[in-house]
């Protein structure tokens, strides 16, 4: 990897039709986890094949700055030395953080070169970094002059304890055993009546400006217009009609508290309600409740508000209940609806065009059921928060005068030469950041230079495809078009490619809560699970494993997980890559792909040692060079497609079944007798030799998107033997395609079932490879005959045969069979097998499956047992039955050929 690094081998060509991914920024807090390793192996599949395509390619990497995330690690560290960013102050705090992420923030980019990202690290970019900082004031400015941004009040997702707004994605919400608190609001004019109403947050009422009931309940519409006396609060709110209202749920009145509850924010628009917030930054009550409550924690004001609505009798009752909280990603503390002052996008205006970019196809998704999402979000979209209130982000490009005025420009000094501003008018910038969605919908196009015309941009965008999540389709993807369509004039990406999630061998999602994480660098690298740790690169993050992913593992690998290498990851990624939502990594699959890297090895020094006297001459391709040839071709072919689908499943299913059964355990076996027959004429030689190569090289050269490592160091070791040109496979042309060879897959076929035909009745009969056996060949056409001369070295040598005939008249007692076609294989037993001992055992052997057979049905045919056994257990005993009788079967048909 340092020599691809050093030469520059992952810049673009500038040559060829462009394409182009943007990596999706991982944070620079981060560390790659399972789902970042497996879009970096889609990604770097589709770089790696679309370079060798002949095709000017570009992966842009970058990292983004994490606002939050970034800013909690960097305040955790301060908290250690016994200061705070308080008593640093704003700037010497963003100094600190930027030596942090100078410092460690490179760890994320280690790991990428550890799973051979091809990312052109020339143009690496970071969401700080000053063009793009510049490209993000000049986004904000722009909106802000057209109207597209503005500042309000409204509710927001609030952390109490990190004191910002948090965007949805920011915000995890999980189901959680309450209380469901049912108090009675007396009525204004007639205080011996009472609504009741249901709240999981009691405090909450102390902010009710209404109570609202459905405009069609009877048991209210009398009501309507009257006020009650809000208890504890000692305000009057009024009763109002709203279809918002379920009269079904409950008792069918709803409280109404428009500045903590986003649904009840809606209603008190509707019905221009007052907006009363109870709460401080830190969630505690301030001064709009009543004086005894004042400064109370929220959880604190729930006891305090239930205890007095107890004394007096204005409690209902008081049910246990599971809702769902809503939590900060960061901080964990449970998130409040919060009536701030924010900056905010008119989201409406434009998704409207970015609707219709998809709508018309000039954006598509693949699969193609995602635009639904998409569509489901963008045509129910809500202005965007874009607000936060930190230090560590894009500061917001506005300033304040004393009086409130605010002037939006690139700087200071244009804030003050656009608005005739003299030195003596004192401007303060805003303090707040913005989300880090902001900068990221701009990274299509900012990374490749915008808002200068750079020739990179110029190049490149749109870009090809985006590889992302369905997660994020509404919080970057359909942001990201939305901004492209406005400040680019044309979507960011032609397609939006949607992988799954990763999950574990159960089906669960891999999270730190769950316990199931697997570092993919523990992966590559092995662990002792004992506690010895490999090395590992500097700077990158030392392994953990959980104790749950550590019980699994001990049952599979008792001495600790070997060392995969990133080849075998990468494959097993590739090969579960379809078009499905989940995505269930199983390292029993990674061990077989491991063996799949050392089978493809071994071929290799198998071809370059049985050619190391190959030179170029005549050649005289024989039937079998000819196959391989025209095998090849078809897989060239059949990959092109699922790459153009992005089916990488597909596409290494069939490299694996090329490379091993037709590469390695056919054509390499079908050379060993002309490589070994010195009576060989030397351009038949010379055929074999060239073609080995030749398909070494092309195999070397299509598993190279998937297994760029391994192929590399082969490749290095054939381009001598084959005279080739280049330093790396990275830039070599992928092999051509053309038309198949079909006679000589005819000829080639019939050789394989004659083989395979033998070896089947060796497997059922328990014959050894090293008994030769004699074939006797019932109803052969001339045509077979004339293959059975034209290949019988073949057929001698791989089936281990010592000879070959026609039946002529021979008994077909005492023979096992197998069809190749019309033609009937006769392999006699006589004097390799006793046939009655024989017949004996296999009918001892039918007795007892057959026992366990009918006890198995017996178990089946138990109503008892199938009502009250698990699922997977009756399911299990089926699959038993199906197995048992299919063994059956085939005991008995083995009897029957050994005859009376």
């Amino acid at each position: 990897y340092a020599r691809w690094e050093a030469t520059d081998a992952f810049a673009p060509s500038g040559s060829g039709d462009p394409y182009c991914i943007v990596i999706p920024p991982p944070n620079v807090t981060g560390t790659l986890h399972m789902g970042h390793a497996f879009q970096v192996t889609i990604m770097d599949a589709l770089t790696r094949y679309h370079r060798m395509s002949g095709r000017n390619t570009l992966w842009q990497p970058g990292t983004d700055h994490a606002g939050i995330a970034t800013q909690m690690v960097v305040e955790r560290l301060l908290n250690a030395e016994g200061t705070s960013r308080r008593e640093l102050g704003r700037d010497a705090f963003v100094e600190r953080v930027w030596e942090w992420k100078h410092q460690s923030g490179g760890r994320i980019c280690d790991q990428l070169r550890r799973l051979g990202a091809s990312v052109d690290w020339s143009r690496d970019r970071f969401t700080m970094d000053p063009g793009l900082s510049d490209a993000v004031r000049e986004t904000f400015v722009r909106l802000y002059r057209e109207g597209l941004i503005y500042r309000g009040k409204r509710l927001v997702n609030w952390d109490p304890v990190l004191h910002t707004a948090l965007s949805d994605l920011e915000v995890l919400s999980e189901e959680e055993q309450g209380h469901l608190w049912h108090f009675r609001y007396p009525l204004a004019d007639a205080p011996d009546k009472h609504l009741v109403v249901a709240t999981t947050r009691p405090e909450t009422m102390l902010g009710d400006t209404a109570v609202a009931v459905h405009p069609d309940d009877s048991r209210y519409q009398s009501l309507v217009g009257k006020q009650i006396r809000l208890p504890l609060a000692d305000r009057l709110i009024p009763i109002i009609a709203d279809d918002y209202v379920d009269p079904e749920f409950g008792t069918g009145c709803v409280k109404i508290t428009p500045a903590h509850d986003f649904n009840d924010y809606e209603v008190g628009r509707r019905h221009d309600l007052p907006m009363v917030n109870i709460f401080t930054e830190s969630a505690a009550l301030n001064e709009r409740v009543p004086a005894a409550m004042q400064g109370l924690d929220r959880f604190e004001a729930r006891k305090q508000v239930v205890k007095s609505l107890q004394a007096l009798d204005l409690v209902e009752k008081i049910e246990d209940h599971k809702l769902m909280v809503p939590r900060g990603d960061r901080s964990n503390a449970i998130v409040e609806p919060y009536l701030t002052d924010q900056w905010y996008v008119r989201a409406e205006i434009l998704a409207k065009p970015a609707i219709e970019a998809v709508e018309s196809g000039r954006l598509t998704f693949v699969p193609a059921n995602w635009d639904k999402t998409y569509f489901e979000w963008m045509r129910n979209i809500q202005d965007w928060c874009i607000s936060r209130q930190l230090w560590w982000g894009h500061r917001i490009p506005a300033w304040y005068d004393n009086e409130g005025n605010v002037y939006v420009a690139d700087s200071e000094q244009d804030a003050r030469r656009d608005n005739d501003l003299g030195d003596d008018v004192i401007l303060t910038q805003d303090e707040d950041v913005l989300d880090t969605w902001f900068s990221s919908a701009l990274w299509p196009f900012s990374t490749l230079g915008w808002p200068d015309s750079t020739p990179a941009l110029k190049t490149f965008y749109p870009t090809s495809v985006l590889v992302t999540g369905f997660d994020i389709i509404f919080f970057w993807v359909a942001r990201m078009v939305m901004m492209g369509l406005k400040l680019m004039g044309d979507v960011p990406f032609r397609e939006v490619y949607i992988h799954g999630l990763v999950r574990d061998q159960d089906g669960q999602k891999m999270s730190k809560s769950k316990g199931n994480i697997i570092d993919p660098i523990d992966l590559v690298d092995g662990i002792d699970l004992d506690g010895l740790i490999k090395k590992r690169t500097e700077g990158m993050m030392q392994p953990h494993l959980s104790k749950r992913v550590e019980a699994a593992t001990r049952k599979q690998f008792p001495n600790g997980i070997p060392s995969f290498g990133t080849d075998a990851l990468r494959f097993t990624f590739a090969s579960l890559a379809t078009t499905g939502r989940d995505i269930r990594f199983d390292l029993g699959r990674i061990e077989g792909y491991r063996n799949f890297c050392n089978k493809l090895w071994n071929a290799s020094h198998f071809v370059l040692s049985n050619t190391a006297d190959f030179e170029p001459g005549e050649e005289q391709l024989g039937v079998t060079d000819r196959w391989i040839d025209s095998r090849l071709k078809r897989t060239v072919a059949e990959l092109d497609k699922h790459y153009r689908q992005y089916r990488l499943d597909l596409a290494a299913k069939a490299l694996y079944e090329f490379v091993w059964h037709e590469f390695c355990d056919w054509y390499l076996e079908l050379c060993k007798p002309i490589l070994t027959d010195p009576e060989q004429p030397a351009a038949v030689r010379r055929g074999t030799q060239g073609t080995l190569l030749r398909s070494l090289d092309s195999v070397l050269r299509l598993l190279h998107p998937l297994m760029p490592f391994v192929t590399e160091a082969l490749w290095l070791e054939v381009k001598p033997a084959l005279g080739l040109s280049g330093d790396s496979i990275i830039n070599q042309p992928l092999p051509a395609g053309g038309d198949p060879d079909v006679e000589a897959e005819q000829e080639v076929a019939w050789v394989q079932a004659f083989i395979g035909g033998v070896r089947q009745i060796r497997g059922e009969m328990d014959i050894g490879f090293s008994r030769p056996l004699a074939v006797w060949l019932e109803g052969a056409s001339q045509q077979d005959l004339r293959r059975v001369e034209r290949y019988r070295n073949y057929l001698t040598r791989l089936a281990r045969l010592d000879h070959i005939e026609p039946l002529a008249g021979r008994p077909t007692s005492g023979c096992a069979a197998a069809l190749v076609g019309d033609l009937r294989l006769l392999v006699p037993l006589a004097g390799i097998k006793d046939l009655a001992a024989e017949r004996e055992r296999l009918s001892r052997a039918v007795e007892k499956v057959q026992r366990d057979l009918t006890k198995a049905e017996a178990k089946l045919g138990n109503a008892s047992f199938i009502e009250r056994a698990p699922a997977a257990v009756v399911e299990k005993e089926r699959q038993r039955v199906t197995e048992m009788t299919s063994q059956v079967a085939k005991l008995t048909e083995q009897i029957q050929r050994l005859g009376a």
